[in-house]
């Protein structure tokens, strides 16, 4: 059992069995604030084949990427909320839980992973391993009910929260805590944490297990492999490795019974891009208007650092050839005259 001298409680649905039909009931469960690894469940800390577990994940700090201050790291548990103190417990604390974070045993339900892996990567060594993003499973779902995103059209946590299919709730607390950081970017660094800053944290995990299992009902065999591959390459997206993330876990092979004629699903990659000094401007275009066209003519996913950095990087995630072309369409942008 856990230990922890954390007496906070939140409101927080508990998933159903899958197999059971039921819905997800509400319960009252602990927020444990978690300095030591000792507060934290052994099953957690030990990852194994026999006690598979499925947790909410998140990461809150300043300017959270490789050159930010990752302060707290959220786990939600069916009975139970841990807010890991990466101030207080320090770097020894986060690397207790690295077996765990790279762990197959233990699926990490995410919403948006790349920055909060690439933190994870740069600041404690870890390479952040089987998620499940929502960011990504929202879009999935969209594209087998027909509904085709426009580029750069990604769900917020917000957005998601509100969506009735999934929770039908405001989170008007997390517009609050928006505020707060805008006025002063270190609102995660004080301590003691106050109430508010414990309930905004766990608030963002708290909902994740019941939109888990909800959009496992939704998605077919081909969008699961597609939600897994892309998991993998989002949590690589902005972790620049030198031997080419060879020490990274394996891409997801295409499945045999999704290897049919003519309809089999392409394989997908990440490409990092060199952009020249001086040339990240043309790719970007006025008012994004050159990197927005690449994307509407290529079915691929295209990232830059922006501010966070890095800003000589353009990240391609996708099939193989649209990757391809969105690359050759990037470097004919590094060569416009104007």
């Amino acid at each position: 059992m856990a230990s922890s001298s954390s007496s906070h409680q939140t409101h927080t649905p508990l998933p159903s069995d899958p197999a059971g039909g039921g819905k997800p009931l509400d319960h009252e469960v602990p927020i444990h604030v978690v300095t030591e690894p000792s507060q934290l469940p052994a099953e957690f800390l030990n990852p194994s084949a026999a006690k598979q577990l499925i947790i909410g994940f998140d990461c809150e700090g300043v300017d959270l990427c490789r050159h930010g201050t990752l302060c707290i790291m959220q786990l939600a548990f069916p009975d139970a909320i841990y807010l890991v103190d990466a101030i207080k417990g320090g770097e020894s604390l986060i690397r207790a839980c690295k077996p765990a974070l790279e762990s197959s045993h233990i699926t990490k339900v995410i919403h948006d992973c790349k920055r909060d892996s690439e933190a994870l990567y740069f600041q404690f060594g870890i390479k952040l391993h089987n998620v499940v993003d929502t960011q990504i499973a929202y879009s999935q779902i969209e594209e087998q009910e027909g509904r085709t995103r426009l580029p750069d059209d990604y769900i917020s946590f917000v957005g998601l929260l509100a969506d009735p299919r999934y929770c039908g709730i405001s989170y008007l607390e997390k517009e609050e805590v928006r505020v707060l950081l805008r006025q002063d970017p270190m609102f995660w660094t004080y301590r003691p944490l106050s109430e508010m800053m414990i309930h905004a944290a766990a608030d963002d995990v708290r909902f994740l297990l019941r939109i888990y299992y909800k959009m496992m009902e939704k998605l077919n065999q081909r969008s699961l492999w597609y939600l897994a591959v892309r998991g993998v390459l989002y949590c690589r997206c902005f972790c620049i490795n030198e031997n080419d993330y060879a020490d990274w876990p394996h891409i997801p092979p295409i499945p045999d019974n999704l290897i049919i004629e003519d309809n089999a699903p392409e394989e997908e990659i990440l490409s990092v891009l060199d952009v020249p000094p001086g040339k990240m401007g043309r790719v970007i275009g006025r008012r994004g208007a050159s990197i927005l066209s690449v994307k509407e003519s290529c079915n691929a996913e295209i990232f830059i650092g922006g501010a966070k950095g890095p800003t000589d990087k353009v990240f391609i995630v996708g099939p193989v050839k649209q990757v391809r072309k969105a690359e050759a369409m990037l470097r004919g942008k590094m060569l416009d005259i104007f």
